[in-house]
């Protein structure tokens, strides 16, 4: 499924890194990270299958320093075929004014219309105020994956984090493999929006886990194990995208993006800039 390595008020240069890898069936229609038309101060993906909903987006950010980025709860036996894309909340944060945990309490009552997901949020439109917020329609019973009905607040402290498709932090092993590589990357990270390679990198670690390792979320152990790699790759799915995002705390931002089909790489983006304040804000950088 998905792995998303992230840094949130850790480095002494970036109030946020991100680095993170969208598996998905290579038929599943997919644009390529560009700026929307519609939202000129969007920066993300765009999911063009065939979805209820409003096609949305599994990772964006935008020039005003929102971020949003989303997976999978991995759970076969209670999927919904009818249930809304997820993807949409995604865009709606992003194209949104609501602080992630005012955009929990607003948007509690819908998360019931999709199946499982993670949903992480931030603002750095005020760099003295910024938050970064993570929420699940879902939550851990034992063993068991279950409908989340409360949603409390669950800000983030700054450290470093990793998410797949079960809750935050979960100890699957491409997870736990992955997460001590990107805290290597951001060590030897001088802040300068240099050497994206090292993140990509990591990203593209193939290393299954042994049998023993692997959870077990209820689909066959054959599949298990190859969805245990950090980057993915079979016949018909597989790691579609590699994401790194590193903001600054001066507003400079990059983002780079590297594509996959079934056959190997089939693009490489790089998009810079810097931060403006929305109508209204406050932005000093």
């Amino acid at each position: 499924m998905c792995l998303i390595l992230f840094a949130w008020q850790s480095h002494p240069d970036y109030p946020l890194v991100v680095a993170a890898n969208r598996d998905e069936f290579y038929e599943r229609d997919t644009e390529a990270m560009a700026w929307w038309n519609e939202h000129p101060h969007v920066l993300a993906g765009r999911d063009r299958a065939d979805v209820l909903g409003s096609p949305g987006t599994w990772l964006g950010f935008t020039k005003t320093g929102r971020f949003a980025a989303l997976t999978n709860v991995r759970a076969p036996s209670e999927k919904n075929p009818d249930a809304r894309t997820r993807g949409e909340l995604s865009v709606d944060f992003l194209t949104g004014k609501h602080q992630p945990h005012e955009y929990i309490q607003e948007n509690a009552k819908r998360f019931e219309q999709y199946n499982g997901f993670n949903l992480l949020m931030a603002d750095l439109s005020n760099p003295e105020n910024a938050e970064m917020h993570w929420v699940s329609n879902r939550l851990m019973m034992g063993q068991q994956i279950r409908p989340r009905k409360v949603f409390p607040k669950q800000a983030l402290n700054p450290g470093v984090y990793g998410l797949s498709n079960a809750m935050l932090d979960t100890p699957w092993p491409k997870v736990n493999h992955r997460i001590a590589a990107f805290a290597q990357a951001l060590a030897m990270d001088r802040g300068e929006l240099k050497n994206a390679d090292q993140y990509l990198k990591l990203l593209a670690d193939t290393h299954e886990a042994s049998l023993q390792e692997l959870p077990s979320t209820g689909v066959n152990p054959e599949w298990e194990k190859a969805l245990s790699a950090a980057f993915i790759k079979t016949p018909v799915y597989g790691t579609r995208s590699s994401t790194l995002l590193r903001v600054r705390k001066d507003g400079n931002f990059e983002m780079v993006e590297r594509r996959f089909d079934a056959s190997g790489t089939i693009g490489h983006d790089v998009i810079t800039g810097e931060l403006s304040a929305a109508p209204g804000s406050n932005l000093s950088v």
